[in-house]
């Protein structure tokens, strides 16, 4: 009797990779990262390996504009750091509104994966992994769901 033991993905990985958190396997999005919107944000609407449902309830990931506001000021003080150690600053030239308008550039090619990225995290931060989740169904949240709003964003 060998019994291999299930490898699972750490939670940076599931989160960064836009899995399910309740199993780290299944993926969140239908679609690849796109410059499309309405692709790069469609969603299945349950996990397709373990069937956790990903809307939770109606206007759920309203507060996912709040966790990508806070990452793209990580990224935009990332990447201030990393031009005043590469490139420097100084008052007799214009290398801070060139900074400004790589940061603008940078944040905006970003936009779709950090869409995403704020998504998966919201959702990690209200369904917790479940290592067992093959003997254990997702929890129901059909009473909270209401077809006619869905996606009326």
């Amino acid at each position: 009797m060998n019994k291999e033991k299930e490898r699972s993905r750490g939670y940076l990985s599931s989160v960064s990779g836009c899995r399910c958190p309740r199993c780290r396997k299944g993926k969140l999005f239908k679609h690849l990262v796109s410059i499309s919107l309405k692709k790069n944000m469609e969603m299945n609407k349950h996990c397709p390996v373990c069937g956790q449902p990903t809307e939770i309830e109606v206007g759920f990931y309203y507060g996912t504009g709040y966790v990508s506001y806070i990452l793209a000021i990580i990224l935009s003080v990332t990447s201030l750091i990393a031009w005043w150690f590469i490139i420097g600053f100084s008052l007799n030239d214009n290398r801070f509104f060139y900074w400004i308008a790589f940061n603008a550039v940078l944040l905006i090619v970003l936009q779709p994966w950090l869409m995403r990225l704020s998504r998966s995290l919201w959702i990690s931060w209200f369904v917790k992994y479940d290592p067992y989740w093959k003997q254990h169904q997702p929890e129901d949240v059909s009473e909270r769901l209401n077809e006619e709003q869905a996606n009326n964003w």
